[in-house]
């Protein structure tokens, strides 16, 4: 049997930017071992594979693998799983609902003069804050000093909306640069709580780097040791309602640009905004423009 697949840049306006995707078509049949050997064959971030829904009211049951686990949510790949849906359709729907195991993910599409640009996802859980950590902590996963880390607006912690993520600000566009992962530090400090990765940001971004409010990097474990993730939706969703969530504003939407993978080459930008009511995380959503990249077809030895 033969099996599509389309490959995308997601997060941003040109090839060979933002985070790659794969995105497995057809994959009905497959098992879990064969999901988690193609995405480890593919050796994106993540791979995700479409299968029919459960419910025939959603659009798709989307499954989500790293080269060396599956993650009940992710930001890209559904931003770009669904940008490739859109593209497909005869008829693009504006909303698509994802069957996943954090739970009902909705991806609303973008469109320009017609065509199909991008997407926009709502976090499938509330927000969630629980494990805090040190500066020197932080400071030591990304090779940086305790005093590198900032405290003062909200604590290094685990959060989440869907996937758990280490959530730190940093003083400067300085320090974000100069960060590397330690492989020792990250064994001793992780994972906790259910988090693998340290997301870090700094809202000390220069003109140059406009229109970002922000400048981030995520360092996580992959299949050849520690790297770094060029554009991460599923931890700047959550760092957003993070940052929602101190405001001193009971109601009302945050909205944010971030950028994120300029430090490595794939320059990013993530749209994220965060829906306050009465005080507390009404909704998250982040999103961003899309790229087809490439597409093809592969089959299985021993597959009819």
């Amino acid at each position: 049997m033969q099996r599509r697949y389309v490959t995308v840049d997601v997060f941003t306006n040109r090839a060979f930017g933002g985070n790659p995707l794969a995105v497995v078509l057809d994959a009905g049949g497959l098992t879990t071992a064969q999901m988690q050997a193609i995405a480890t064959e593919f050796n994106y971030s993540e791979t995700t594979f479409v299968l029919p829904p459960r419910d025939q009211q959603h659009d798709a049951h989307v499954r989500i693998f790293t080269p060396v686990r599956e993650l009940p949510f992710a930001g890209h790949p559904n931003v770009g799983t669904a940008f490739v849906l859109a593209t497909l359709a005869r008829e693009p729907k504006q909303r698509l609902l994802f069957e996943e195991q954090a739970g009902l993910v909705p991806v609303d599409v973008f469109r320009e003069q017609g065509r199909v640009v991008g997407a926009e996802l709502t976090a499938p859980q509330a927000l969630t804050r629980a494990s805090e950590l040190s500066a020197v902590d932080v400071a030591a996963c990304i090779s940086l000093s305790a005093g590198d880390v900032r405290l003062d607006r909200h604590a290094a912690q685990v959060v989440g909306v869907g996937t758990p993520f280490v959530v730190a600000e940093l003083r400067s566009r300085d320090a974000v640069r100069r960060a590397r992962p330690d492989a020792a530090a990250f064994g001793r400090m992780l994972p906790r709580d259910g988090a693998f990765a340290v997301y870090f940001y700094t809202c000390d971004v220069p003109a140059a780097e406009a229109p970002c409010d922000l400048q981030a990097r995520m360092f996580f474990p992959g299949a050849s040791g520690l790297i770094e993730d060029p554009a991460t939706g599923s931890a700047t969703v959550a760092a957003a309602a993070l940052l929602a969530d101190i405001d001193p504003r009971r109601d009302g939407e945050l909205k944010l640009t971030i950028g994120q993978g300029v430090d490595m080459g794939r320059p990013s930008l993530l749209l994220t905004r965060a829906r306050k009511e009465g005080g507390g995380i009404l909704s998250a959503h982040v999103g961003g423009s899309c790229v087809q990249m490439m597409e093809g077809t592969f089959g299985l030895k021993g597959e009819a």
